[in-house]
Protein backbone atom coordinates (compact mmCIF):
# COMPACT_ATOMS: atom_id res chain seq x y z
CA UNK A 1 0.00 0.00 0.00
CA UNK A 2 1.32 3.46 -0.90
CA UNK A 3 1.70 5.60 2.35
CA UNK A 4 2.04 8.99 0.50
CA UNK A 5 0.76 11.93 2.47
CA UNK A 6 2.05 15.18 0.73
CA UNK A 7 4.77 17.41 -0.99
CA UNK A 8 6.67 19.46 1.15
CA UNK A 9 8.71 22.23 -0.34
CA UNK A 10 12.57 21.92 1.19
CA UNK A 11 12.63 26.28 1.03
CA UNK A 12 9.44 27.45 2.12
CA UNK A 13 7.80 23.95 3.72
CA UNK A 14 4.32 24.70 1.63
CA UNK A 15 2.24 21.47 1.38
CA UNK A 16 1.02 19.89 -2.19
CA UNK A 17 -0.91 17.02 -3.23
CA UNK A 18 1.22 14.33 -4.83
CA UNK A 19 -0.52 15.15 -8.68
CA UNK A 20 0.86 13.91 -11.92
CA UNK A 21 2.00 17.29 -12.90
CA UNK A 22 3.86 18.75 -9.50
CA UNK A 23 7.05 18.67 -9.47
CA UNK A 24 8.16 22.47 -7.74
CA UNK A 25 6.86 24.64 -5.46
CA UNK A 26 5.17 27.38 -7.09
CA UNK A 27 6.51 30.08 -4.83
CA UNK A 28 9.68 29.74 -4.47
CA UNK A 29 9.99 27.95 -8.74
CA UNK A 30 12.74 25.43 -9.50
CA UNK A 31 14.68 25.86 -6.13
CA UNK A 32 11.83 24.69 -4.68
CA UNK A 33 11.93 20.92 -4.92
CA UNK A 34 9.87 18.80 -3.25
CA UNK A 35 10.21 15.98 -0.21
CA UNK A 36 7.80 13.42 -0.45
CA UNK A 37 6.37 12.89 3.10
CA UNK A 38 4.72 9.37 4.46
CA UNK A 39 2.21 8.16 7.08
CA UNK A 40 5.59 6.87 9.14
CA UNK A 41 3.19 5.05 11.23
CA UNK A 42 1.64 3.76 8.89
CA UNK A 43 4.60 2.69 6.92
CA UNK A 44 5.59 1.05 10.51
CA UNK A 45 2.81 -1.15 10.63
CA UNK A 46 3.95 -2.59 7.38
CA UNK A 47 7.32 -3.02 7.59
CA UNK A 48 10.44 -3.60 9.85
CA UNK A 49 13.85 -5.25 10.67
CA UNK A 50 12.14 -8.33 11.37
CA UNK A 51 9.74 -8.78 8.22
CA UNK A 52 12.72 -7.60 5.85
CA UNK A 53 14.88 -10.31 7.14
CA UNK A 54 12.52 -12.95 6.17
CA UNK A 55 11.73 -11.43 2.70
CA UNK A 56 13.65 -13.37 -0.37
CA UNK A 57 13.27 -10.04 -2.74
CA UNK A 58 16.44 -8.43 -2.80
CA UNK A 59 15.56 -5.73 -5.09
CA UNK A 60 14.36 -1.97 -4.03
CA UNK A 61 10.65 -2.70 -3.73
CA UNK A 62 11.30 -4.80 -0.45
CA UNK A 63 10.57 -1.30 0.91
CA UNK A 64 7.20 -0.86 -0.88
CA UNK A 65 5.84 0.64 2.22
CA UNK A 66 8.55 3.64 2.20
CA UNK A 67 8.28 4.12 -1.46
CA UNK A 68 5.88 6.11 -3.37
CA UNK A 69 4.31 3.71 -6.30
CA UNK A 70 3.66 0.18 -6.27
CA UNK A 71 6.47 -1.62 -8.34
CA UNK A 72 4.18 -1.89 -11.52
CA UNK A 73 5.80 -3.79 -14.66
CA UNK A 74 8.88 -2.45 -14.38
CA UNK A 75 11.14 -5.55 -15.08
CA UNK A 76 14.55 -5.06 -14.34
CA UNK A 77 16.11 -6.18 -11.18
CA UNK A 78 16.99 -3.01 -9.57
CA UNK A 79 19.07 -2.46 -6.01
CA UNK A 80 20.66 -5.49 -3.37
CA UNK A 81 23.81 -4.53 -4.48
CA UNK A 82 26.78 -5.64 -2.37
CA UNK A 83 28.65 -3.84 0.55
CA UNK A 84 32.22 -5.11 0.37
CA UNK A 85 34.34 -4.86 3.14
CA UNK A 86 37.61 -2.74 2.41
CA UNK A 87 39.60 -1.91 5.16
CA UNK A 88 42.92 -2.00 3.43
CA UNK A 89 42.33 0.43 0.88
CA UNK A 90 42.83 2.88 3.45
CA UNK A 91 45.43 1.97 6.67
CA UNK A 92 44.26 3.10 10.02
CA UNK A 93 40.85 3.57 9.36
CA UNK A 94 39.01 0.88 11.60
CA UNK A 95 36.01 -0.32 9.74
CA UNK A 96 35.49 0.85 5.50
CA UNK A 97 32.81 -0.86 3.26
CA UNK A 98 33.08 0.22 -0.13
CA UNK A 99 28.94 0.10 -1.51
CA UNK A 100 29.01 -0.82 -4.94
CA UNK A 101 26.54 0.74 -7.12
CA UNK A 102 28.59 -0.77 -10.92
CA UNK A 103 26.41 -4.01 -10.43
CA UNK A 104 23.07 -2.30 -10.84
CA UNK A 105 21.43 -3.28 -13.99
CA UNK A 106 22.87 -0.30 -16.14
CA UNK A 107 25.91 -0.15 -14.35
CA UNK A 108 25.06 3.00 -11.48
CA UNK A 109 23.15 4.17 -8.28
CA UNK A 110 21.11 6.50 -10.87
CA UNK A 111 18.39 3.38 -12.44
CA UNK A 112 17.09 3.49 -8.01
CA UNK A 113 15.37 6.82 -9.33
CA UNK A 114 14.46 5.83 -12.75
CA UNK A 115 12.72 2.39 -11.26
CA UNK A 116 10.77 4.76 -8.93
CA UNK A 117 10.14 7.35 -11.16
CA UNK A 118 9.24 5.10 -14.29
CA UNK A 119 6.52 3.08 -11.50
CA UNK A 120 5.13 6.37 -10.66
CA UNK A 121 4.90 7.49 -14.82
CA UNK A 122 2.53 4.54 -14.74
CA UNK A 123 0.50 5.13 -11.93
CA UNK A 124 -0.15 8.37 -13.52
CA UNK A 125 -0.70 7.08 -17.24
CA UNK A 126 2.17 8.55 -18.63
CA UNK A 127 3.78 7.00 -21.68
CA UNK A 128 7.07 8.61 -22.25
CA UNK A 129 9.29 9.53 -19.38
CA UNK A 130 12.04 12.67 -20.73
CA UNK A 131 15.56 13.12 -18.61
CA UNK A 132 18.77 15.49 -19.06
CA UNK A 133 21.78 13.94 -18.25
CA UNK A 134 25.38 13.45 -18.72
CA UNK A 135 24.78 9.90 -18.77
CA UNK A 136 24.40 7.43 -15.88
CA UNK A 137 20.51 9.09 -15.45
CA UNK A 138 19.67 8.64 -19.52
CA UNK A 139 20.98 5.43 -19.27
CA UNK A 140 19.23 4.42 -16.22
CA UNK A 141 16.45 5.64 -17.51
CA UNK A 142 17.11 4.01 -20.93
CA UNK A 143 17.32 0.54 -19.73
CA UNK A 144 14.14 0.77 -17.23
CA UNK A 145 12.33 1.78 -20.00
CA UNK A 146 12.84 -0.78 -22.17
CA UNK A 147 11.87 -3.34 -19.30
CA UNK A 148 8.71 -1.75 -18.87
CA UNK A 149 6.31 -2.18 -21.64
CA UNK A 150 4.06 1.05 -22.92
CA UNK A 151 6.93 3.50 -21.44
CA UNK A 152 9.27 5.05 -24.16
CA UNK A 153 12.62 7.03 -22.75
CA UNK A 154 13.67 10.65 -24.54
CA UNK A 155 16.97 11.51 -23.49
CA UNK A 156 18.27 15.00 -23.70
CA UNK A 157 22.75 14.49 -23.69
CA UNK A 158 25.26 16.94 -24.02
CA UNK A 159 26.63 16.39 -27.51
CA UNK A 160 30.02 15.61 -25.89
CA UNK A 161 29.14 12.87 -23.50
CA UNK A 162 31.06 10.21 -23.37
CA UNK A 163 30.66 7.59 -26.38
CA UNK A 164 30.02 4.61 -23.82
CA UNK A 165 26.93 5.93 -22.43
CA UNK A 166 25.46 7.27 -25.47
CA UNK A 167 25.95 3.55 -26.94
CA UNK A 168 24.05 2.71 -23.94
CA UNK A 169 21.37 4.93 -24.43
CA UNK A 170 21.07 3.78 -28.48
CA UNK A 171 21.49 0.04 -27.86
CA UNK A 172 18.22 0.42 -25.00
CA UNK A 173 16.05 1.73 -27.85
CA UNK A 174 15.55 5.58 -26.27
CA UNK A 175 15.31 8.41 -28.86
CA UNK A 176 18.30 10.26 -27.89
CA UNK A 177 18.56 14.06 -28.77
CA UNK A 178 22.39 15.51 -28.51
CA UNK A 179 22.29 18.97 -27.03
CA UNK A 180 24.56 21.24 -28.74
CA UNK A 181 25.50 22.70 -24.97
CA UNK A 182 26.11 21.95 -21.73
CA UNK A 183 23.76 19.55 -18.90
CA UNK A 184 22.64 22.68 -17.95
CA UNK A 185 21.35 23.81 -21.53
CA UNK A 186 19.95 20.07 -22.20
CA UNK A 187 18.57 19.99 -18.47
CA UNK A 188 16.56 23.33 -19.88
CA UNK A 189 15.47 21.74 -22.94
CA UNK A 190 13.76 18.67 -21.60
CA UNK A 191 12.09 21.23 -19.03
CA UNK A 192 10.60 23.24 -21.66
CA UNK A 193 9.85 20.82 -24.05
CA UNK A 194 8.22 18.03 -21.61
CA UNK A 195 4.96 19.55 -20.42
CA UNK A 196 4.39 20.74 -24.08
CA UNK A 197 4.34 17.28 -25.23
CA UNK A 198 2.95 15.96 -22.37
CA UNK A 199 5.98 13.92 -21.12
CA UNK A 200 7.03 13.15 -17.29
CA UNK A 201 9.56 14.42 -16.44
CA UNK A 202 12.51 12.35 -14.98
CA UNK A 203 14.93 15.20 -14.64
CA UNK A 204 17.45 15.49 -11.04
CA UNK A 205 16.02 17.78 -8.56
CA UNK A 206 12.92 18.68 -10.35
CA UNK A 207 10.90 15.41 -9.67
CA UNK A 208 10.83 14.54 -6.24
CA UNK A 209 10.72 11.03 -6.99
CA UNK A 210 14.43 10.52 -7.96
CA UNK A 211 14.96 11.25 -4.52
CA UNK A 212 12.99 8.55 -3.18
CA UNK A 213 14.46 5.85 -5.26
CA UNK A 214 17.98 6.76 -4.48
CA UNK A 215 17.04 6.89 -0.44
CA UNK A 216 17.16 2.68 -1.10
CA UNK A 217 20.58 2.49 -0.64
CA UNK A 218 20.74 4.45 2.93
CA UNK A 219 18.13 1.08 3.56
CA UNK A 220 20.22 -1.44 2.12
CA UNK A 221 23.80 -0.10 4.12
CA UNK A 222 21.98 0.71 7.09
CA UNK A 223 20.07 -3.01 6.79
CA UNK A 224 23.45 -4.74 5.83
CA UNK A 225 25.29 -3.56 8.54
CA UNK A 226 22.50 -5.42 10.68
CA UNK A 227 20.77 -1.74 11.30
CA UNK A 228 24.27 -0.26 12.98
CA UNK A 229 24.24 2.57 11.19
CA UNK A 230 28.15 3.83 10.04
CA UNK A 231 29.46 6.53 11.98
CA UNK A 232 30.36 8.32 8.08
CA UNK A 233 29.19 8.08 4.64
CA UNK A 234 30.91 9.59 1.82
CA UNK A 235 29.84 10.31 -1.95
CA UNK A 236 30.18 12.09 -4.90
CA UNK A 237 27.98 15.44 -6.01
CA UNK A 238 26.76 16.81 -8.80
CA UNK A 239 23.27 17.76 -8.78
CA UNK A 240 22.82 16.96 -4.92
CA UNK A 241 19.92 14.61 -5.90
CA UNK A 242 22.32 11.25 -4.55
CA UNK A 243 23.19 12.70 -1.29
CA UNK A 244 19.83 14.29 -0.53
CA UNK A 245 18.52 10.87 -0.56
CA UNK A 246 21.01 9.41 1.51
CA UNK A 247 20.18 11.56 3.84
CA UNK A 248 16.39 10.99 3.66
CA UNK A 249 16.68 7.01 3.93
CA UNK A 250 18.89 7.45 6.89
CA UNK A 251 16.01 10.15 8.11
CA UNK A 252 13.50 7.80 7.47
CA UNK A 253 15.17 4.47 8.95
CA UNK A 254 15.77 6.72 12.35
CA UNK A 255 12.25 8.38 12.65
CA UNK A 256 11.24 4.76 11.90
CA UNK A 257 13.67 3.40 14.80
CA UNK A 258 15.51 1.29 12.99
CA UNK A 259 18.53 2.48 13.43
CA UNK A 260 19.73 4.95 16.78
CA UNK A 261 21.78 7.30 14.76
CA UNK A 262 22.29 9.29 11.38
CA UNK A 263 25.67 9.39 9.83
CA UNK A 264 27.55 12.49 9.04
CA UNK A 265 27.69 13.10 5.37
CA UNK A 266 30.54 13.70 3.14
CA UNK A 267 29.72 15.05 -0.11
CA UNK A 268 32.53 15.16 -2.53
CA UNK A 269 32.63 17.51 -5.61
CA UNK A 270 35.18 18.05 -8.41
CA UNK A 271 36.95 21.16 -8.06
CA UNK A 272 36.12 22.28 -10.83
CA UNK A 273 32.88 21.98 -9.98
CA UNK A 274 32.09 22.98 -7.00
CA UNK A 275 28.89 25.35 -6.55
CA UNK A 276 27.98 23.51 -3.42
CA UNK A 277 31.88 23.25 -1.63
CA UNK A 278 32.07 27.00 -1.89
CA UNK A 279 28.66 27.83 -0.52
CA UNK A 280 29.39 25.20 1.88
CA UNK A 281 32.61 26.84 3.13
CA UNK A 282 31.48 30.50 2.91
CA UNK A 283 28.21 30.19 4.23
CA UNK A 284 26.19 31.36 1.20
CA UNK A 285 22.77 31.16 0.50
CA UNK A 286 22.17 28.34 -2.09
CA UNK A 287 18.95 29.81 -3.28
CA UNK A 288 20.30 32.95 -4.67
CA UNK A 289 24.17 32.06 -5.39
CA UNK A 290 24.54 32.31 -8.83
CA UNK A 291 25.37 29.33 -11.75
CA UNK A 292 29.49 28.68 -11.79
CA UNK A 293 31.24 27.62 -14.71
CA UNK A 294 32.20 23.90 -14.74
CA UNK A 295 34.96 21.77 -15.70
CA UNK A 296 36.07 18.69 -14.47
CA UNK A 297 36.86 15.09 -16.12
CA UNK A 298 33.88 13.96 -13.87
CA UNK A 299 31.16 13.75 -16.12
CA UNK A 300 28.44 12.39 -13.81
CA UNK A 301 28.99 15.45 -11.10
CA UNK A 302 29.23 18.51 -13.45
CA UNK A 303 26.73 21.24 -12.76
CA UNK A 304 26.95 24.66 -12.85
CA UNK A 305 23.88 24.60 -11.18
CA UNK A 306 22.94 21.93 -8.80
CA UNK A 307 19.44 21.18 -9.44
CA UNK A 308 18.81 19.58 -5.53
CA UNK A 309 20.96 22.00 -4.12
CA UNK A 310 18.49 22.75 -0.93
CA UNK A 311 18.10 18.96 -0.38
CA UNK A 312 22.25 18.57 -0.49
CA UNK A 313 22.93 21.40 1.62
CA UNK A 314 20.43 20.23 4.31
CA UNK A 315 21.92 16.50 3.81
CA UNK A 316 25.43 17.96 5.11
CA UNK A 317 24.25 20.36 7.47
CA UNK A 318 21.91 18.49 9.58
CA UNK A 319 24.43 15.49 9.78
CA UNK A 320 27.23 17.84 11.03
CA UNK A 321 29.00 16.65 7.79
CA UNK A 322 31.11 18.57 4.93
CA UNK A 323 31.67 19.02 1.59
CA UNK A 324 35.00 18.77 0.30
CA UNK A 325 36.50 19.42 -3.52
CA UNK A 326 39.64 16.96 -5.20
CA UNK A 327 41.18 17.63 -8.39
CA UNK A 328 40.90 16.00 -11.39
CA UNK A 329 44.33 14.94 -10.82
CA UNK A 330 43.52 13.07 -7.17
CA UNK A 331 40.55 11.49 -9.47
CA UNK A 332 42.19 9.93 -11.83
CA UNK A 333 44.86 8.16 -9.25
CA UNK A 334 42.12 7.11 -7.48
CA UNK A 335 40.54 4.97 -10.14
CA UNK A 336 43.28 2.18 -10.18
CA UNK A 337 44.16 2.35 -6.73
CA UNK A 338 40.91 1.28 -6.07
CA UNK A 339 40.23 -1.21 -8.90
CA UNK A 340 43.98 -2.90 -7.97
CA UNK A 341 42.87 -2.63 -3.87
CA UNK A 342 39.62 -3.94 -3.77
CA UNK A 343 38.47 -5.49 -7.14
CA UNK A 344 35.86 -2.29 -7.41
CA UNK A 345 36.02 -0.24 -10.76
CA UNK A 346 34.71 2.93 -10.31
CA UNK A 347 34.32 5.82 -13.32
CA UNK A 348 35.44 9.07 -12.20
CA UNK A 349 32.71 10.58 -10.48
CA UNK A 350 32.52 7.55 -8.07
CA UNK A 351 36.40 7.82 -7.60
CA UNK A 352 35.76 11.39 -6.54
CA UNK A 353 34.30 9.91 -3.12
CA UNK A 354 37.90 7.86 -2.56
CA UNK A 355 39.82 10.91 -2.64
CA UNK A 356 37.44 12.73 -1.18
CA UNK A 357 38.01 9.99 1.93
CA UNK A 358 41.87 10.42 1.79
CA UNK A 359 41.31 14.44 2.17
CA UNK A 360 38.78 14.27 5.11
CA UNK A 361 41.33 12.21 6.67
CA UNK A 362 43.60 14.44 6.41
CA UNK A 363 41.63 17.31 7.92
CA UNK A 364 40.92 15.68 10.09
CA UNK A 365 37.12 15.30 9.62
CA UNK A 366 37.56 11.43 9.87
CA UNK A 367 39.08 9.64 12.75
CA UNK A 368 40.77 6.25 12.62
CA UNK A 369 37.63 4.92 14.79
CA UNK A 370 35.12 5.46 12.59
CA UNK A 371 32.93 3.17 10.68
CA UNK A 372 33.02 4.77 7.07
CA UNK A 373 31.16 3.55 4.32
CA UNK A 374 31.97 5.12 0.71
CA UNK A 375 29.24 4.60 -2.52
CA UNK A 376 30.62 3.80 -5.20
CA UNK A 377 28.04 5.17 -7.69
CA UNK A 378 28.89 4.01 -11.08
CA UNK A 379 31.29 1.49 -13.24
CA UNK A 380 34.58 2.69 -14.78
CA UNK A 381 33.01 0.61 -17.64
CA UNK A 382 30.73 3.85 -18.23
CA UNK A 383 33.92 5.97 -19.07
CA UNK A 384 36.62 3.87 -20.72
CA UNK A 385 38.55 6.30 -21.95
CA UNK A 386 39.12 8.27 -18.42
CA UNK A 387 40.07 5.06 -17.23
CA UNK A 388 42.74 4.53 -19.85
CA UNK A 389 44.15 7.92 -19.05
CA UNK A 390 44.23 7.41 -15.42
CA UNK A 391 46.40 3.81 -15.35
CA UNK A 392 48.56 6.19 -18.20
CA UNK A 393 49.26 9.25 -15.68
CA UNK A 394 50.20 6.23 -12.69
CA UNK A 395 52.64 3.98 -15.65
CA UNK A 396 50.21 1.05 -15.88
CA UNK A 397 50.72 0.51 -19.19
CA UNK A 398 50.85 -3.17 -21.03
CA UNK A 399 53.68 -4.85 -22.06
CA UNK A 400 54.51 -5.37 -25.79
CA UNK A 401 56.49 -8.30 -26.74
CA UNK A 402 56.50 -9.92 -30.20
CA UNK A 403 55.19 -13.85 -30.54
CA UNK A 404 58.75 -15.23 -28.79
CA UNK A 405 59.00 -17.29 -25.53
CA UNK A 406 62.81 -15.54 -25.29
CA UNK A 407 61.91 -12.20 -26.40
CA UNK A 408 58.90 -12.82 -23.58
CA UNK A 409 61.32 -13.85 -20.60
CA UNK A 410 63.64 -10.87 -21.33
CA UNK A 411 60.68 -8.56 -21.34
CA UNK A 412 58.66 -10.03 -18.28
CA UNK A 413 61.41 -10.72 -16.01
CA UNK A 414 63.18 -7.37 -16.65
CA UNK A 415 66.43 -9.78 -17.82
CA UNK A 416 68.19 -11.71 -20.30
CA UNK A 417 66.84 -14.45 -21.60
Amino acid sequence: MVHVTELTCTSCGRSYRPDPDRYVCDDCGPVGTLDVRYDLEAVGAELDPDRLARDPDRTIWRYGPLLPAPRGSTGLAVGGTPLYEATGLLSGLAALWIKDEALEPTGSLKDRASAVVVAQAQTFGRRVVATASTGNAAAALAGVAAATPGIEAVIFVPADAPEAKVAQLLAYGARVVLVEGTYDDAYELCAEVAPRRGWYNRNTGFNPYTTEGKKTVALEIAEQLSWRAPDVVVVSVGDGSIIGGIHKGFAEAHALGWIDRIPRLLGVQAAGSAYLVEAFERDEDVATKPPIDPHTVADSISAGLPRDRVKAMRAVRETGGAFLAVDDGEILAAIPRVAATTGVLPEPAAAAAFAGLEAAIGRGLVADSDRVVVVSTGSGLKDVGAVMEATRRTGIVPLRVPPDPDAFTAAFDGGPA
